[in-house]
C-alpha cells in the first residue's frame, strides 16, 4: 500500500456557511471561523429562506408570511455579518424552494472549498439544517463538508479546537480519500493525528481462532501505518487503533475516549434517484454526526 502524501498545495480558501440562525448553525460559526483565520480564507455565509407549508393559504396571506420571513432573515444574517467582522466575508440571504440547487450553485460561483454546518440531528420540514438535510449535503458536496453535531461542545473560550484529528478507515479508496485532509489538518501547530480501524466481532471460538485473531490485528496495524508512512510534518507518530463491533459506536467512542477535536470520515457517493441521498448507508454517518463529540469532516470521493 502506497502511503498518502501530507498535502502541499490543499487548503481552504473559500468557505460555505449554512445557516438558519438556529442553535446547532450559532455552535457551528466559530468552527467556520477559526478554519477560516488558519487558512485565510473567506466565508460565503448564507441562509436559504423555504417558505413553511402553511405559509401558502391565500395570496394576501403569503405574501405577507414571505415578506415577514425575509426581514426576520436579514434582521438575523446582520448578527452574523457583525460576529464576523474581521474576516474576509459575504453575507447571502435567498429565497428558495429547495435546498441542494442553490447550495450547489453556490459551490460553483464562488469555488467553495469547505461547506460548514450546525445539525440538531432530527428530522423535518421546518428546519433548513437539520439531520435528513445536513446528511444530503455532505453526501452530494462534491467538496469537504464540516458538520457540527449536537454532541459537540465549545470550550470555555468559546473557541473550537481541531488540533486532535482522528481519522476512521475501512480502507476503501473513499476512505483513503479522506487521509490528505487529516494529514492537513494534523500537521498543524500541536496536532495529532490518530488511524482506527474498526473490525466486526470474531465469531466461533475465540481458543481456535487465536492465531488468525492475531495475525489478522498486526497486518490491520501495518496497513494502518502505511496509510501515512513517514509524515515528517506531523509533530508526533500517528496513533493506531484497532476496535471491534458496531462502525458508528466505536469511532464515536475512540473520539471520547482520545478528546478528538476532529472526525474525518470518506463518503461514497450516493446512487439512485436524487433526493435519495439522505437514505443511502444513513445508519453509519449519521450516527456518527448526531453522537460525536466533535465535528465531523466528510470527504466524498
Amino acid at each position: 500500500m502506497t502511503a498518502v502524501a501530507a498535502p502541499s498545495k490543499l487548503s481552504f480558501k473559500n468557505i460555505l456557511f449554512l445557516t438558519d440562525f438556529a442553535e446547532p448553525s450559532e455552535a457551528a460559526l466559530p468552527f467556520a471561523m477559526e478554519i477560516a483565520r488558519e487558512f485565510g480564507a473567506k466565508i460565503h455565509a448564507m441562509n436559504l429562506m423555504i417558505p413553511a407549508a402553511y405559509t401558502y393559504t391565500t395570496p394576501e396571506l403569503t405574501a405577507v408570511a414571505i415578506a415577514a420571513q425575509e426581514e426576520t432573515a436579514i434582521a438575523e444574517m446582520k448578527k452574523v455579518d457583525a460576529q464576523l467582522a474581521g474576516l474576509p466575508h459575504e453575507v447571502i440571504v435567498e429565497r428558495a424552494t429547495e435546498i441542494w440547487g442553490p447550495v450547489r450553485e453556490a459551490l460553483e460561483e464562488n469555488r467553495i472549498d469547505l461547506v460548514v454546518l450546525g445539525t440538531s440531528g432530527r428530522t423535518g420540514a421546518q428546519r433548513l439544517l437539520l439531520g435528513s438535510v445536513a446528511e444530503e449535503i455532505f453526501r452530494r458536496s462534491p467538496v469537504p463538508v464540516l458538520t457540527i453535531g449536537p454532541g459537540v461542545r465549545r470550550n470555555a473560550a468559546g473557541t473550537a479546537q481541531l488540533s486532535r484529528v482522528l481519522v476512521a478507515t475501512d480502507f476503501s479508496p473513499e476512505a483513503e480519500a479522506a487521509v490528505p485532509f487529516a494529514l492537513l489538518l494534523a500537521s498543524r501547530e500541536n496536532g495529532r493525528l490518530v488511524l482506527l480501524h474498526v473490525a466486526p466481532k470474531p465469531r466461533g471460538d475465540a481458543s481456535t481462532d487465536s492465531s488468525r485473531a492475531v495475525f489478522s490485528a498486526a497486518e490491520t496495524l501495518h496497513r494502518l501505518h502505511g496509510l501515512v508512512g513517514d509524515q515528517a510534518e506531523l509533530k508526533a507518530a500517528p496513533e493506531v487503533l484497532i476496535d471491534y463491533g458496531d462502525p458508528a459506536e466505536r469511532i464515536v467512542e475512540a473520539a471520547r475516549q482520545r478528546q478528538a477535536g476532529l472526525i474525518v470520515l470518506g463518503i461514497r457517493r450516493p446512487t439512485g434517484v436524487p433526493g435519495a441521498a439522505t437514505h443511502l448507508e444513513r445508519p453509519v454517518a449519521h450516527k456518527i454526526v448526531v453522537h460525536a463529540p466533535c465535528p465531523v469532516l466528510a470527504i466524498r470521493r
